[in-house]
């Protein structure tokens, strides 16, 4: 409705009936085409509004009462509440709320323009210069998570400035009585951009606390990611001084990629330096890329226990959408840097990889060639380190090329019968350049002193058939072709200069070998049934028997002599040291046995709606396997080795077992003869080695169709907490960060609700009686468990025991408790050389992650 002069109320053709209707009414002005021309700072637009129970307009006044859920639209402003006045003269509207039948406050004011809505007791708006007077306002603004603003009196200067008064600032979902809030005295507020504020403080359950700052500057920007300032963390310990840690700043470089770059010092001059970067592409790759560097610098110079050392890591995981191309692919999984990395690092405790001894890293691209035959290339870097001995294995890159089978003497489509139409061949090819060297060497030119260069090429033949209908047959014949960049030339002994002459020898060199191989097997069932009213209904047997034959001749062409010091004379082959191995210089013409067993058994099945039986394995497999050696003349049966897995507990218990039995005897000296152990007085075997390893894992929802599992791969450690959680202090996303909800809102009952908990469990033994030492040299148990005493508190132990050396193993308690706005956690390694705890509570919210307190002590890195 356009504003009307006093008089012009008369040619008003607006016709309001002054009795309360309950039928809601909408009413439009139709002064809209009023041939008087209006003056300026009149109302530009038509006004709507309707209301429930009356709508009454005041001449005298020159005013329109809105009673009961009123209504009013005007451009792109919207105002709902339970009582609304617009004031003609003023060229304002006023709303607030109504009481009830009780006595209480209802329909509370609900003020919207454009995407920004405000809630306030009150609101007082013109029409002409925007600005609204509100009262005990309530917004809430959204950037991935609610940021609630509620404030006393707000002031609104325009679309995009509003001026605040005695205002709170929370991201508690509890908006009547938030557990934390930050107190602003006065402010400037842009909807969805910012607001910046004089001295605030922050107040929990209304208790105001010393967390204060003379100005404030808050970003409410909508956008995915914004650059900016990353605030360091206060520490101190007693190696190092006092620290600021993971301080630096945040790159949104665009919506593919961002750039975070970090930083540590030490007031002892320690220092560390870490870049981080993510990106993706829908439907194409998505990875990530971490950098760390760190100077160490412990206790002072001049005292004793002062040293200085330098450690690195590298991550980088990429992976490739299988929609991209599905010809190439390139994959990288990268965990490389300094072998203490993990040990010595300042900057996170992680468990997972202090523990584990090898560090594994690849880069791999794949490319396939289509037609016929199918070529396959990939082009592989890999390293794998040992954390222990410093070891560390390069290769920089391993070529692979194979091409698809080939059926000469058949057809590509259609069924192949017979030996001949059986026939068929491929290629496979496999270069390397294999460096291997210590950690203090990478980088240097010595680590490509020892380094390794071979190709070697591979072409198998082979063909099956069945014999005598029930027989399984195959053969082959594998003829491989070795190529080599050096090699070495042995001369007689020097007894003048007391030197074993040992030339290396640059320069392409190659040799060949081939051999023979042939297998006969089948499959034996044995059916054992039962009452087909018990539980067991029947028990199945399967047997699958294998003999087989290789051949290898004796390559001795490939081999030299020379007398060594002591005048004896030995052979050597010039190709030793390579890649591939040397060629052999014994026949080999060996007769190899071995046989599996799988035991599975019918049970009757707890449903009892079910008609069918249920399958069930005892035993996975168990495999027994040795060979008989027809070119030597002792010794000619090679160990029995067993092995074999089976699960229990409805699979939720995994066990592995094997052993290695031996039928010769032992001379006094431990040594085998060629006597049989049952001669010697024995038994028919002698078991040499042993082990078991048992796993278990279960928990609350092992009953149940839902399962959570844990994961501990962030950086490289175990997929589960048996060696303890990690903690990563530089990534913030491993704080605040979700447990599974129980996907339920309902109330939880009394003596009924849900307590969600999971145990794990390894044990491992390892028997060893080569020499009649008669040994346990492994025996060792590790479990981890957590459990959620309530839906926001946890509680959790990792721990084992060694009964080889016992002692505890590595040992760790944890808790965490999630609060709605706070969360706390607490790690606690009690003993060992990883001694040490951290105990952080903070705001769960992103936007105020810096609000958070953290104390730890770290373990001696010295030790």
């Amino acid at each position: 409705m356009k504003p009307l002069r006093p008089a012009e109320a008369e040619k008003d053709t607006l016709n309001i009936s002054l009795p309360a209707s309950s039928v809601p009414q909408v009413i439009q002005d139709s002064t809209a085409t009023d041939s008087i021309k209006q003056p300026p700072g009149y109302i530009a637009g038509d006004i709507t509004y309707t209301a429930k129970d009356y709508m009454q307009m005041s001449r005298g006044e020159n005013k329109i009462f809105l009673y009961n859920e009123a209504e009013v639209y005007y451009q792109d402003y919207e105002l709902k509440a339970g009582v609304i006045v617009i004031d003609y003269n003023a060229n304002e509207v006023y709303a607030g709320r109504i009481k009830d039948s009780l006595g209480n406050y209802t329909q509370t004011p609900y003020f919207k323009q454009g995407n920004n809505v405000v809630e306030p007791d009150s609101i007082r708006f013109n029409f002409d210069t925007k600005r609204a007077l509100i009262f005990n306002s309530r917004s809430e603004q959204s950037l991935g998570e609610a940021m609630n603003l509620y404030a006393n009196t707000v002031k609104k200067e325009n679309d995009s400035v509003y001026f605040l008064k005695d205002g709170k600032l929370t991201t508690s979902e509890n908006s009547e009585d938030p557990d934390y809030y930050i107190r602003v005295r006065n402010g400037k507020f842009v909807p969805n951009k910012k607001i910046i504020a004089g001295f605030s403080n922050m107040y929990i359950a209304d208790v105001p606390t010393p967390i204060a700052v003379p100005f404030a500057y808050f970003p409410l920007n909508r956008e995915t990611s914004a650059s900016g300032i990353i605030l360091p963390t206060p520490g101190q310990t007693n190696l190092r001084g006092y620290a600021l840690q993971n301080g630096g700043y945040y790159f949104s470089i665009n919506d593919y990629v961002d750039l975070a770059l970090l930083g540590d010092y030490y007031t002892n001059g320690s220092y560390g330096v870490r870049v981080e970067s993510s990106y993706a592409k829908r439907y194409k790759f998505r990875g990530a890329l971490r950098f760390r560097y760190e100077n160490l610098i412990n206790s002072q110079r001049g005292f004793p226990d002062y040293n200085r050392s330098t450690i690195y890591n590298l991550q980088w995981n990429h992976n490739q959408d299988a929609k991209a191309n599905p010809n190439s692919r390139l994959a990288a999984s990268v965990n490389f840097g300094s072998s203490q990395y993990f040990q010595q690092s300042i900057n996170q405790i992680n468990t997972g990889n202090f523990l584990n001894n090898t560090l594994q890293s690849s880069v791999s691209y794949n490319k396939t060639f289509p037609g016929y035959p199918m070529v396959n290339l990939n082009l592989t870097s890999s390293v794998t380190q040992n954390t222990q001995t410093q070891s560390v294995n390069l290769t920089l890159p391993t070529l692979q090329a194979s091409m698809e089978r080939i059926f000469p003497f058949a057809n590509r489509s259609g069924t192949k019968k017979g030996i001949i139409q059986n026939i068929n061949f491929q290629y496979t090819g496999r270069g390397e350049n294999r460096i291997a060297t210590v950690d203090s060497l990478l980088f240097t030119d010595q680590m490509f002193d020892d380094a390794k260069v071979g190709f070697r090429h591979t072409i198998p033949v082979s063909t099956n058939f069945k014999l005598f209908k029930h027989f399984s047959t195959s053969m082959s014949f594998n003829y491989n072709e070795t190529w080599q960049l050096k090699t070495i030339d042995i001369g007689d002994y020097n007894q003048e200069l007391q030197l074993q002459p040992r030339d290396t020898i640059s320069g392409f060199d190659r040799f060949a070998t081939y051999n023979f191989n042939a297998s006969v097997g089948t499959t034996l069932y044995g059916t054992f049934n039962f009452n087909p009213e018990g539980k067991i209904q029947a028990i199945r047997h399967t047997i699958r028997p294998n003999i087989g034959y290789g051949y290898a001749p004796a390559f001795d062409q490939y081999y030299d002599e020379y007398i060594d010091q002591n005048g004896d004379v030995r052979q050597f082959t010039r190709f030793e040291g390579g890649l591939f191995g040397t060629p052999g210089l014994n026949n080999s013409n060996n007769l190899n046995f071995a046989v599996s067993n799988v035991v599975e058994a019918k049970v009757r099945d707890r449903d009892t709606t079910k008609l069918e039986p249920k399958k069930i394995k005892l035993l996975n497999n168990l495999n027994f396997s040795t060979s008989y050696n027809l070119a030597i003349d002792s010794l000619n049966w090679s160990p029995l080795r067993m092995s074999g897995n089976t699960q229990l507990l409805n699979n939720k218990m995994s066990v592995n077992f094997g052993a290695t039995f031996d039928p010769y005897a032992l001379d006094n000296a431990g040594n085998r003869i060629d006597v049989f152990n049952l001669e010697n007085g024995g038994s028919i075997f002698r078991i040499t080695q042993a082990n078991v390893n048992v796993s278990y894992s279960i928990d609350n929802s092992t009953f149940s169709s839902e399962r959570e599992l844990d994961d501990n791969t962030d950086s490289g450690g175990r997929p589960d907490d048996l060696f303890g959680s990690g903690r990563d202090f530089s990534d913030k996303r491993t704080f605040g960060r979700e447990r599974e909800d129980s996907g339920s809102d309902e109330p939880m009952k009394l003596y009924s609700a849900k307590v969600p908990w999971n145990f794990r469990m390894a044990y491992a033994v390892t028997y060893s009686n080569n020499r009649r030492q008669n040994e346990i040299t492994n025996n060792s148990l590790m479990v981890s468990g957590n459990v959620d005493l309530t839906p926001k508190w946890r509680v959790g132990i990792s721990s084992g025991y060694d009964f080889k050396q016992k002692g505890v193993t590595y040992t760790q308690f944890r808790f965490d408790r999630m609060m709605d706005s706070w969360q706390m956690n607490f790690q606690w390694v009690p003993f060992s050389s990883r001694a040490s705890w951290f105990f952080t509570i903070g705001l769960r919210s992103s936007l105020l992650s810096d609000l958070k307190w953290e104390q730890r002590r770290e373990p001696d890195r010295r030790l």
